[in-house]
């Protein structure tokens, strides 16, 4: 079997790839940690903001949601100076912004893992590429998820950053079907 070839012979990508991506997820915080990554990446490599993300966990409290909530401005100014994070002020104010609009989604659904998993019935959507290079940046679903969560006040959310976060949580397998972390493969 041969495996996805994007993350190449990087460690860090390789460890990604085989334990979290495609791999579905319904934990709140971890939806919300990965949110704030696809966000931080965009306009940057995945490979950068993984090598960053223990300083994101250190700095925003294993992304504790409510927390992040309340970060004032000057705690966040201190986050950017004072820690190995992208030191983009506005995706780190997108922080608190998107963490605000996840309690209101968490109030008004149960959970923030239940608004986005109702899009797809609750179930992972199983993709059978054949090539890394079949799979896309982004898809209709994820131009209307985005357009949602831009309606909810959410930044940093646009069609092919939501695309690599459904990706992300896993609901969406885009394993190349002869690799074995395909969902047919585990």
């Amino acid at each position: 079997m041969s495996a996805c070839l994007w993350p190449g012979n990087n460690p860090m990508m390789q460890l990604y790839h085989d334990q979290e991506w495609c791999r579905p997820s319904h934990d709140d915080s971890y939806l919300f940690e990965m949110l704030t990554l696809e966000g931080a990446q965009s306009g940057l490599s995945w490979n950068i903001v993984l090598s960053k993300r223990e300083e994101y966990k250190r700095a925003f409290r294993n992304f504790d949601i409510v927390y992040c909530s309340k970060l004032s401005d000057e705690e966040l100014e201190g986050i950017r100076t004072q820690y190995n994070v992208i030191k983009h002020q506005l995706k780190l104010k997108s922080v608190r912004s998107n963490a605000l609009a996840v309690l209101k989604i968490q109030l008004e659904f149960g959970s923030f893992s239940n608004f986005l998993w109702r899009y797809t019935d609750f179930k992972p959507i199983i993709n059978h590429w054949e090539l890394d290079g079949q799979i896309p940046a982004q898809t209709s679903l994820s131009e209307q998820i985005s357009k949602d969560l831009k309606r909810r006040s959410f930044k940093f959310v646009g069609s092919v950053t939501v695309y690599s976060f459904m990706q992300a949580i896993g609901m969406v397998d885009d394993h190349v079907r002869s690799c074995p972390h395909h969902t047919n493969n585990r």
